[in-house]
């Protein structure tokens, strides 16, 4: 399983856990890393400290290459007058836990296009890798990550996207597919194409140079055979590794995604203000068709996790983001470092079974 990913990287195998804020630990990153896979950490919801003191765990707890990933959203666009006026079609859900909702919201992650407090911290840190959602890092943020030797990721979800990913020199491009849980990837929070995973893949390789990866749907070997066979370098693989013990998702969020069909799954715009794939929970089913009510990501976030707060205070989880990819009912609740055996056993597997049925 070597690949021109493998070469940049260092590392065994072809696979990358994919980061999932909320979802993935240092522990999670370091058991990837350590069973030769690329171990991912979200950092886009913490500040430039929290951040640092994370990266300096890290370097701890293993000598082998971690990716750590940032949000690279736009500066949302305030709009009070609407803001408000979200705040107050949730209200009924508050007062039904006996909670008040926020006066106000905030806008709770930082881009990393409005931080340089964070670019000085990976200067000075110099993790393995950097990777990049929902658009671009500055040519600026670029120069200085280059210089300082840090590869870099960026995920597309069409083959324009790939297109502007190359061009702005970025190392590894991540496509993702529809099929994807979690928050998409799209450069425009108000615009998906909603290409899926086998069709987006073979239209990014034959258009960039660099490594492409191909994220979402992707849950077993066979899917990872698939994807090489239509042309990847490697692959992301996130939903798999909420159900590992090392992930921060818990034993309910394993079990609903694992109980559920892959319809069960939706993507929705209502919990943060951009397109996420998650388990239907009682907010998005009695919100569908309100999206254009929302604030923008990642302010209506803010309100959101407070709803979601005040439910679970009472018993009742039916409010939380419980974000997960339609290949979730072939999750296994394992070891992130027997998944990633398992992984490339059957990879191999499918490859040798694919090879004996075209075989003539």
């Amino acid at each position: 399983m070597r690949s021109r990913i493998t070469e940049l990287l260092d590392i065994d195998y072809p696979i990358i856990q994919a980061p999932m804020a909320g979802v993935s630990t240092p522990e999670l990153a370091v058991a990837v890393a350590n069973a030769g896979g690329l171990g991912s950490l979200a950092i886009g919801t913490m500040t430039a400290d929290q951040a640092d003191a994370a990266l300096t765990k890290l370097k701890t707890m293993t000598n082998r290459p971690i990716n750590v990933n940032l949000f690279t959203h736009e500066t949302p666009k305030r709009d009070a007058a609407r803001e408000a006026a979200w705040i107050e079609a949730l209200r009924p859900y508050f007062e039904e836990f006996g909670a008040e909702p926020p006066t106000e919201l905030a806008e709770i992650y930082t881009s990393f296009n409005d931080d340089p407090d964070m670019l000085d911290m990976l200067v000075r840190q110099r993790p393995a890798a950097v990777s990049f959602h929902f658009g671009l890092p500055t040519p600026q943020a670029m120069d200085a990550l280059k210089a300082a030797g840090i590869l870099t990721l960026c995920s597309a979800t069409t083959v324009e996207e790939a297109r502007q990913v190359e061009k702005a020199g970025i190392d590894i491009v991540v496509a993702q597919g529809y099929e994807a849980g979690g928050h998409r990837g799209t450069f425009s929070a108000d615009h998906d194409a909603a290409i899926g995973t086998f069709a987006l893949l073979p239209q990014v390789c034959a258009a960039v140079r660099i490594p492409v990866v191909a994220a979402g749907g992707i849950g077993t070997g066979a899917g990872i055979a698939a994807a090489f066979a239509l042309g990847a370098d490697g692959v992301q693989i996130g939903t798999a590794f909420i159900s590992s013990p090392e992930s921060a998702a818990g034993q309910a969020h394993h079990d609903l995604l694992v109980g559920a069909p892959g319809e069960a799954t939706e993507i929705t715009g209502i919990l943060s203000g951009r397109p996420a794939r998650g388990i239907v929970n009682r907010l998005m089913a009695d919100m569908r068709g309100r999206e254009a009510e929302v604030p923008a990501y990642p302010v209506a976030y803010d309100v959101g996790k407070a709803l979601a707060g005040a439910a679970k205070a009472k018993g009742d989880g039916n409010f939380a983001a419980l974000w997960g990819g339609q290949a979730a009912p072939l999750n296994r609740q394992i070891p992130a470092a027997e998944l990633i055996a398992k992984l490339v056993a059957e990879a191999g597997e499918a490859l040798s079974v694919a090879e004996e049925r075209l075989r003539p």
